[in-house]
């Protein structure tokens, strides 16, 4: 069975919500990999949408936290065939909502992927399976010190 979102370059947008020293993740079982892992919110920037409204979309559809787009951080690549993605992590700010347990609506209910939500402190982050793996050792630094243009992370 094939997956929507395979066989093709998707442009994904992502955010990274504090709350205090914790950072907003989702648990999810995806395809990508064999087990379950936390990343930051997120998914596919659709045709004629910007960015920065498919990153608030996909955070309030995926945990029903509503934020606003700050500024770009990183921008990754992830080519593992059948999937292949542009990824850009932004900074978000949270201005509402409530955490929950969303989901993704260009999926079926057998399809889901989300788990789970949480705020997860950076310490946490530590000792939990993060993908991408760059932001477990990236983000606290770059929290703690600030930075200055997006980087490119291979």
């Amino acid at each position: 069975m094939s997956h929507p979102f395979g066989n093709k370059v998707r442009v994904r947008v992502n955010g990274i919500v504090m709350r205090d020293d914790a950072v907003l993740l989702v648990n999810l079982q995806s395809p990508t990999r064999p087990e379950p892992f936390w990343t930051p919110p997120g998914g596919g920037v659709e045709f004629g949408e910007t960015m920065t409204d498919a990153l608030t979309r996909e955070i309030r559809e995926e945990t029903g936290i509503h934020t606003s787009v700050e500024r770009l951080l990183y921008v990754s690549e992830y080519v593992k065939p059948p999937w292949h993605a542009v990824e850009c992590y932004f900074l978000c700010k949270e201005i509402g909502g409530t955490l929950l347990k969303g989901s993704d609506p260009e999926l079926s209910d057998h399809q889901q992927m989300i788990r789970q939500t949480a705020f997860i402190t950076l310490h946490e982050m530590k000792s939990v399976n993060v993908i991408p793996e760059f932001l477990r050792h990236r983000l606290p630094d770059l929290l703690k010190h600030g930075a200055g243009s997006p980087e490119w992370i291979h």
